[in-house]
């Protein structure tokens, strides 16, 4: 299969608003829905329950019990008796006070992994200008998965307009513009929008930090150390009186420095730097879309970009 996006007698279960994704698939829904609606053409409006599991001699298996899909009785997967599944209901009713008062619309949702990761994607009110033109917006993510080990993230999540790169918003992933909570716990919206209401604050922060970045100027040598440290480690030593490349990654960073979209703002800084190592990660690595997309959103290439705008600021603080 050419993504991760579920699919169910032959519709993939996703909703979204404005351009077609890549792969053609999901409903294109006008920007107006509630979430509700959202969640019902997205295919989402299924509930999942915890059931017993027997041996084949009809024996209770004790201490685990199965993920059950209501929509189709599909086993999602095992897990403990004090798990607590969070209903996809649940999740797009998280957003109902913001859509209503008019502060966020819904913008994505779907299934990944045959049900497993439930996504909702909507865009807030805040965004910034730099640089006379590169505009991001920021968007709240919300993950419910129905999986063993996995806990409920809600974050805050910019995306740099001009080259749709995911940005990352903190330098910790323990910041306070992450919520997590355990399925062993209850899910308690008040107190999650509570917390994130104190990371909606922190978006003037971050144009700070962009402003900061795109005011500082990025050297050759200290560009190429900076994309090895990023994808690898840097080099010890010149060869033939030049920094050498540790990585395939890391040249192929250096490739997008001049050529990547909105490459012209804040040309030669380190927040030109810092975006070619995000749109490498969001467009280019991986085989297909949709897994760079949950790399960039949940694993490996989400810490890739965490650990860029670490050493971005890092290396302009030293210019």
């Amino acid at each position: 299969m050419a993504h991760e996006l579920e699919i169910v007698n032959g519709d993939a279960q996703m909703a979204y608003v404005g351009d077609v994704p890549w792969h053609g698939l999901g409903k294109r829904v006008p920007a107006d829905l509630t979430p509700d609606q959202f969640m019902v053409t997205a295919g989402l409006d299924w509930t999942v329950d915890k059931e017993n599991m027997t041996t084949a001699s009809g024996v209770v298996v004790p201490g685990k019990q199965a993920l059950v899909r209501s929509s189709d009785n599909k086993v999602l997967d095992v897990v403990g008796t004090g798990w607590n599944p969070v209903q996809n209901s649940e999740a797009f009713e998280f957003f109902n006070d913001y859509v209503m008062e008019g502060d966020m619309e819904m913008h994505t949702a779907g299934s990944l992994k045959g049900g497993q990761m439930i996504w909702a994607l909507a865009k807030t009110k805040e965004s910034f200008e730099l640089f006379n033109g590169d505009v991001t917006e920021n968007y709240f993510l919300f993950t419910n998965p129905h999986q063993f080990g996995k806990s409920i993230n809600i974050r805050m999540t910019p995306i740099r307009v001009v080259c749709n790169n995911t940005l990352t918003l903190s330098l910790s992933q323990n910041s306070d513009n992450m919520v997590t909570v355990n399925h062993r716990k209850e899910f308690d919206a008040d107190m999650v929008k509570e917390q994130m209401g104190i990371a909606r604050e922190k978006m003037e922060q971050y144009k700070s930090m962009a402003e900061f970045l795109g005011g500082k100027r990025a050297t050759g040598e200290n560009v190429i150390q900076y994309f090895n440290e990023v994808f690898g480690a840097p080099a010890k030593e010149k060869v033939d009186n030049v920094i050498p490349f540790t990585s395939r990654n890391a040249k192929l960073a250096m490739e997008q420095l001049e050529t990547q979209p909105g490459a012209n703002f804040a040309e030669g800084s380190w927040w030109q730097a810092f975006n070619a190592v995000t749109y490498m990660t969001d467009h280019l690595q991986g085989r297909e879309g949709d897994s760079r997309l949950v790399s960039a959103w949940y694993g490996r290439n989400r810490k890739v970009k965490l650990n860029a705008l670490d050493k971005a600021l890092e290396y302009a603080e030293a210019a």
